[in-house]
């Protein structure tokens, strides 16, 4: 069982920016594919951005151009580089890992608050 460990989440202004950590246990870190989900009450959990172990990536329209998922396979870290955030960013921030078809390893959440 791989843990995961999120880090970075605040209280942020409308416009700033945040830098999300997720460190990974264990040695299947750089052979995976991760992701960020966020979540809010009553929604449903939603991917935000996603890289896999050859680097590629991909966004949810809603954070294209203002985030950044990237990873340091050596430091077994995931990041997410969350820049001019508006208030409906705000949420909980789960670092996820997929090592089959599917995400089944989780952290236990950051929140991100962003005022207006």
């Amino acid at each position: 069982q791989v843990q995961l460990v999120e880090s970075g989440g605040g209280l942020v202004q409308t416009g700033g920016s945040l830098r999300l950590s997720c460190a990974a246990s264990g040695n299947i870190f750089r052979f995976s594919t991760m992701g960020w989900y966020r979540q809010t009450p009553g929604k449903q959990r939603e991917l935000v951005a996603a890289v896999t172990m050859t680097g590629s990536t991909n966004y949810a329209d809603s954070v294209k151009g203002r985030f950044t998922i990237s990873r340091d396979n050596a430091k077994n870290t995931l990041y997410l580089q969350m820049n001019s955030l508006k208030p409906e960013d705000a949420a909980v921030y789960y670092c996820a890992l997929k090592w089959g078809t599917a995400y089944d390893n989780w952290g236990q959440g950051t929140q991100v608050t962003v005022s207006s």
